[in-house]
């Protein structure tokens, strides 16, 4: 038990480069309710679910969107014309019981009843800890619901406006009425989009809103084994002083950053950061373990492939923080973005880079539709068998050793017959016994190159390079290797996964 008689998290070792399953944790609940005919809460999900995640080879499961939704947030919802076609499309006869309000407007740190209370999550950790798995949760550090207790017990933890403001921009304040008077807090907004309607902001220069938030996360780290922390960057002293610098009256910012206090706090803690806007650097060196890499993703999915390249070639020390992913709850679906046609290349690259996997619920089934984090459940939905297949096939790879503990290796793709040889990404992974190989055409065109492997020694005289990807062998002479290195030809969005060994 530490000081404030919470016993603080043990410390869970990850493998390297580790896979992560997002589970919407109501619409779930929901789901298995629906399939076993009785009310699912998290105490009572059978065994076999997280049996099936530890046999996939996932090594942390993040339960989003456990904490107690926000009444406000939900009548919000309810009435924002601009939900209606988001909610139609995913729930074709919704009803209004079945808006449920945002996860990332938190009303109090406690799990929200329909999901369970503090022994249900005790318990799932201890489930997989069992398996070999993490937990993680949600942090939401930036605003709090408009509802919270902290917006009538403590407005000054608030960025605060004026009541001649909230005339003049009612959609940026929302007015709080408490036994000392009302005030006017100032909706929590990012640097690029308008206000979001349901969060009040706040104010990260205030020395006992730090003190607070500090202790709700010390609450979260007593119950799991890491945390993704929403926005991660609006911490940051220069991007809120840029946002709310105006509204600030002059506050100077504390000695240090929140997360180096949070980051020496929790040090068993893992911290997983939502970024954007080039700040994942910053935040790795402030106490993160990972960080979003949402410009290879926009990369990958504009099809910038000399940006795709650029990323990687960073030092492997840098990108094993990074976290790759094809989805997530703030992004389209990969199977709506991407189709058939390119899925397998995109999902072999993200599926065998340096850093965290990252996989939502749905992905691996090939679903299409997005569900709005508002609403409870959605539609049922049959899992497409070939995208089902593709995703399972790449996860039995991807257990491997090779992809963990091996050595990474980006591999220069010279001209092979034409000038296409830029369109392939390349890249290995050596371990002791075990050698992959990775070629990708991220381009709508046929292309070719030689796959470079350097000067490494190879002492066998054939290897035999076995595509895990499309059931296919080829057979290679270990000097042709050397010389003129791996001749690879794929259509557009074709890939490759070799498992390579001597013959």
């Amino acid at each position: 038990m530490n000081a404030s008689g919470i016993r603080p998290p043990e410390r869970f070792a990850l493998r390297a480069h580790p896979h992560l399953y997002e589970i919407n944790t109501w619409a779930w609940l929901e789901q298995l309710t629906a399939r076993l005919g009785r009310t699912v809460r998290l105490m009572d999900v059978p065994d076999a679910e997280w049996n099936a995640l530890a046999q996939r080879g996932f090594d942390i499961v993040w339960l989003m969107g456990v904490w107690q939704r926000s009444p406000a947030s939900r009548r919000i919802a309810l009435a924002d014309p601009a939900n209606v076609p988001l909610y139609d499309r995913a729930l074709p006869d919704w009803k209004p019981e079945d808006v449920v309000g945002s996860p990332y407007a938190v009303a109090q740190y406690v799990p929200d009843p329909r999901i369970g209370d503090w022994n249900a999550l005790d318990a799932v950790r201890e489930k997989l800890h069992a398996r070999n798995m993490a937990l993680f949760l949600d942090f939401v550090g930036n605003h709090t619901a408009l509802d919270h207790p902290w917006t009538r017990e403590h407005p000054q933890y608030y960025v605060q406006g004026r009541e001649e403001d909230f005339r003049k921009d009612p959609s940026s304040f929302t007015r709080v009425e408490t036994p000392g008077g009302a005030y006017f807090l100032a909706r929590a907004r990012d640097l690029y989009l308008p206000p979001w309607k349901d969060a009040a902001q706040l104010n990260h220069f205030e020395p006992r809103m730090r003190a607070a938030q500090l202790a709700d996360l010390r609450t979260i780290a007593s119950h799991c084994d890491g945390v993704r922390c929403d926005m991660a960057m609006l911490h940051l002293h220069d991007i809120f002083e840029k946002i709310w610098g105006h509204l600030l009256s002059g506050e100077r910012p504390p000695a240090q950053e929140f997360w180096t206090e949070a980051h020496a706090a929790l040090p068993g803690l893992v911290l997983l950061a939502e970024a954007y806007w080039g700040t994942e650097q910053r935040l790795l060196d402030l106490g993160f373990s990972f960080a979003y890499d949402k410009d290879l993703y926009d990369a990958v999915r504009d099809i910038r492939i000399s940006e795709v390249r650029e990323r990687l070639a960073a030092g492997i020390g840098y990108q094993s923080h990074l976290v790759r992913f094809l989805e997530n709850h703030d992004e389209r679906r990969c199977a709506d973005v991407f189709g058939k046609e390119r899925l397998a290349s995109v999902a072999a690259l993200m599926g065998t880079l340096p850093g965290m996997r990252f996989y939502h619920q749905g992905e691996l089934e090939g679903c299409a539709t997005s569900l709005p984090i508002t609403l409870r459940t959605g539609a049922p939905v049959s899992p497409d068998p070939a995208i089902a297949a593709l995703f399972e096939n790449i996860l039995r790879v991807t257990k491997e050793n090779a992809f963990h503990e091996g050595a990474w290796n980006l591999l220069p793709a010279t001209p092979g017959g034409d000038a296409t040889s830029g369109n392939l990404i390349a890249y290995e992974w050596r371990s002791e016994g075990q050698w992959k190989v990775i070629a990708v055409n991220l381009s709508d065109v046929p292309s070719e190159g030689q796959i470079r492997f350097g000067e490494r020694a190879l002492p066998a005289q054939e290897y035999v390079f076995d595509d895990e990807l499309n059931g296919v062998r080829y057979f290679r002479r270990a000097d042709d290797l050397l010389r003129f290195g791996l001749f690879v030809r794929r259509d557009g969005f074709g890939a490759h996964l070799f498992d390579v060994a001597p013959v």
